[in-house]
This record gives structure tokens, sequence and C-alpha cells, in this order.
């Protein structure tokens, strides 16, 4: 209702429950002291409205006090789902949580009518096109409201037929061949390949382009496609409408550009050669392989642009690769992350790609397959990072995922002359992120027993020396008497050895020793 102007003395905010009062005067468009209007009036409703925790808003005057009335939303106390088979729950909850609906947050039955689409649109996406959907939304105390997607999933819709028109040159059976979609046989139980989806779906359309393209067929385009489905949603009929168009061969092939005085390098790199039916796969792998080149002499952002010209009445592409090459960019800085406990520097030994020098693609690729056989991670990722302001500089980043390095093994058995052995070994690669790797072994038998300590550096100095060093202690014992002669197993130890009778009865020798060996790392 209209009100005549006022000055605000005071707002009272009335209806809270879990909406903080600070929350609602931020939104209001009017503070004590301001002349309170109609118009200002109308701005505070629909700022209110629009926070969406409220479903009724009122502003009313007391005298000169401005109030406030709001009815809250009811929050969303439980979000559960019934009937869900093909689907984790955790995952379902995530894509909900995208359209706005989730726990603790507020009811809204536009976003649960939205929910329910979205719970729809992903059966679809996995073959379930009779699956439906009841939203059951139950009040409970402290107006919140509990949630429940009821889900009848229904039966997949298998794939009864798939029609390829248009074809010519290659035999359906064949183009077939190229797409993971099929119609159901003796193997669809594994393969599910008779199950419809759009994104399998768009995978196959862009085989069969490939495999066109590949075969000199430049001007092939798929015109249309059509997914029909049964009455009773078990079914689908696929049909695929192409033009293959003619195929080509190439005429002439030149590279262009600024080729940096090595023309007959980067032209050896090309796979396609005169009188070739063009393959767009070999095009591809051309131009990457110049790309790498290039790399390896330091153009990180070289660019290769192939420009074919159709000579459709010959049935014959002049094709031209422009060569980009940039400018020359050198690293600036190697930024490792990932290694929570391996040390920094044992990653950056194995980097061939230094910082302050030229890029190098070979280089850096060789880095990755260095650091990939120190077997410390599951994944080694090299990225190339822009440097804001600057064109002939980059990052190089390595991400590294570790993972665990230690080992334990335990062994028995038995023989005629130790009885029963024992064994038992304990091993820590990258031992405190240091790179080198410690080892206990413990041998125990009737005649042989054996504990044997050992450590290993790869680079025990900077030129990649390496060094192992054994610490051990090997007893073995006379396997039988006869008078005066003793029959034995003499000790073997390392720089040094030493060899005492235990006992007039056993006569039990041990074996003491330390060994050291370095070699020498080819880099």
């Amino acid at each position: 209702m209209a009100a005549d102007p006022f000055v605000v003395k005071d707002i009272r905010v009335e209806g809270l429950q879990r909406v903080e009062p600070g929350t609602v005067f931020s939104y209001l468009p009017v503070r004590v002291g301001e002349t309170f209007t109609d118009d200002k009036g109308a701005d505070a409703i629909r700022a209110l409205y629009n926070t969406g925790f409220f479903k009724d808003v009122k502003v009313e005057s007391d005298g000169q006090v401005l109030v406030v009335r709001v009815e809250e939303r009811p929050a969303v106390s439980q979000l559960e789902f019934t009937g869900i088979k093909e689907f984790d729950k955790d995952a379902l909850k995530k894509s909900l949580r995208a359209v706005g609906v989730a726990e603790a947050r507020y009811y809204d039955k536009a976003l649960i009518d939205k929910a329910e689409q979205e719970l729809k649109r992903q059966y679809v996406s996995r073959g379930f096109y009779a699956a439906e959907v009841i939203t059951t939304v139950t009040p409970v105390e402290r107006n919140r409201v509990a949630i429940v997607f009821n889900v009848d999933e229904g039966q997949k819709s298998k794939i009864l037929q798939i029609n390829i028109v248009g074809n010519q040159a290659f035999k359906e059976k064949q183009l077939r061949e190229e797409m993971q979609l099929s119609t159901p046989n003796w193997l669809s139980w594994y393969t599910k390949n008779d199950l419809y989806s759009k994104q399998k779906l768009t995978a196959d359309l862009e085989a069969i382009r490939s495999f066109y393209l590949n075969r000199g067929y430049l001007e092939f385009v798929i015109e249309s496609t059509q997914v029909s489905i049964t009455p009773d949603k078990k079914g689908i009929y696929l049909n695929i409408n192409i033009r293959e168009g003619q195929q080509y061969k190439v005429a002439s092939l030149k590279l262009a550009g600024e080729l940096l005085g090595k023309d007959e390098e980067l032209t050896k790199l090309v796979k396609l050669k005169v009188g070739d039916v063009f393959s767009s796969a070999k095009l591809t792998e051309s131009t990457k392989a110049i790309a790498d080149k290039l790399g390896a002499y330091g153009y990180a952002f070289a660019a290769i642009n192939p420009q074919p010209n159709l000579q459709k009445d010959k049935q014959v592409v002049d094709l031209s690769l422009i060569v980009d090459p940039g400018k020359r960019t050198y690293v600036r800085k190697i930024n490792i992350t990932g290694n929570n406990k391996t040390r920094d520097e044992v990653i950056r030994r194995e980097m061939r790609q230094l910082e302050s020098s030229w890029f190098d693609s070979e280089k850096l690729k060789l880095s990755k397959d260095r650091i990939n056989r120190l077997g410390y991670f599951t994944d080694v990722d090299v990225i190339t990072e822009d440097i804001p302001g600057t064109n002939d500089q980059v990052d190089v980043g390595i991400k590294v995922a570790e993972k665990p390095t230690g080992s334990l093994s335990l062994g028995a058995g038995f023989s005629s002359t130790d009885k029963l052995i024992l064994s038992a070994g304990i091993r820590q690669e990258n031992a405190f992120g240091t790179g080198t790797s410690i080892g206990l072994n413990v041998n125990t038998g009737r005649v042989n027993q054996t504990i044997a300590l050992s450590n290993f550096d790869p680079y025990f100095t900077e030129d990649g020396i390496s060094r192992f060093t054994e610490v051990y202690t090997r007893t073995q014992r006379p396997l039988f008497f006869t008078g005066d002669s003793e029959y034995k197993i003499e000790s073997t130890g390392g720089n040094f050895k030493l060899g005492v009778p235990y006992s007039e009865v056993d006569r039990v020798f041990f074996g003491l020793g330390i060994e050291q060996l370095l070699s020498l790392i080819h880099i």
C-alpha cells in the first residue's frame, strides 16, 4: 500500500530463524536517517526476494520505524535417492549441487524441477530413455524439508539397427568396424557397445570422419544423424547420412615461411610425398614433427599451418606448409610442485633442460623420462607456462605425484643342511626424500646366518658417481666333525675378515665386513 515518505529512525526485522539480521540489512536499499518512499520499499522487497532466502517479504511502517517481515524458505535437511543402481549417489549429489540443490541450502521448487531434469539427462546419457524420476518433499521440524528422488531406471535402450547412407567407396560393414556403437552381439554383455550413448556417437562420427580424411576424401561431410526410439523406449535406430566426395592425391608439396636455413632437415620430416593419397594422419604427424624439431632449437611456440589447394577437376591437392617459428625462447625458471617428501634437488639433478638456457623440447622430454625412471612418482607432468609481458621467455612446471617407495619381504624355506630357513627384508627407496635407498636383510638357518645393512647413493658426487655401501655380519657353522678333522664353510668378507672359534663344541665362525663400491653413471 502507498505510504507517505518518512525519515527512518529505526529498522526492525521480524520472522528470522536461520538468516542473520545483518544479512537482511546488507541487502536493504534504505538506511537509518534516510527518507523512505514507495520506490525504496519496492526495491527492498525485490532485493530480499532475489537472495533466495525468503518465500514472503513484507515492508511496513510503524510510526517512523521501518518493519521488515519475512518468511524464510525451508532448508534442505536431507537429500536421498531410491532406486539408483547405475550411478554413484555421491556423484549424483555433486551434479545436483551444480544446479543449486544440496543439503543445507534453501528449498526452491523451481530448482527441484531443474534437478529432476538433470537426473533424467544423466540417465539418457547412459541409454536409459525410460527412466522416470518422482520427487517427494517431506516437511520436518524447524522449517526444514527432506527431499527424496525416487528413480525408476527401467531398462537400457539397446541399438537395434545402425544404417549408414551415402557410402560408395567403402562397405557399410567396414565403416561400422570404426565405430564403438554396435547392434547386440555375443560380447555385448561385456562391452556394452549396444547401449546408446551420445558421447560414444560423437566419438564414432569423428572416427568415421578420420577414416575418410586419412584416405584422401577431403570433401567428406556427415550431413545428418537421426536417432529414433521405439514407443516402448527399449530399442533405438541410428541413421548416419554421409557424403564422401572425391579422393585426392598430393600433386605438389612445399614448405614456406621462415625455415631458419633448415629447409632440407625440415623437409625430411614430412611424411606425405608427391603422388601419395592425401592422409590427414600423416599431415598431423608431419606438422608435429616439424614443431618438435623447431622446439629443439629453442622455438617453443612454432606454428605450422597447412594450406591445401584442391584441384577438383584433376582430383589432386597442392599442399603448402607455412612455417612460423616465432621468437626463440629461453627458460626463465623451472618450478617443481607435488613433491611433499622428495627434495627438489633429487628432481632437478635429472633435468637436462636448464634454467636461463634456450628452450629445448627434446631435453624436456628426456628430463621427463629420467624423472619417471626414478620410480618415486606415479605421474610426472611437464608443462610450459607463458610469462605475461614477454614473448621470448617461458617457465617450465614439473608436477609430480609421489607414491610409497618402501617394500617388505618375508620368506621361509627348508633344506637338509640348514633345516628351517627364515628370511626377512625391508627396503626404502628415496629414504627421507634424499634419492638414496636403505635396506636391511636378515637370513637365519642352521648353517648360514646373515644380517646385512646396505645403502645406495646414485649421486655420491655431483658428477654422477654412485656409491654402494654394505655393512654385514655372516655366521657360518661347521657341517659335521670326524675325529680331529673339521669340515667347515669359510667365511667371506669385504675389505677385512675375522674368523674366531666361538666354542669348542660348535666352533662357530663369524664373518664381519664392510664393502664399498664406486661406479660411474653414464649421463
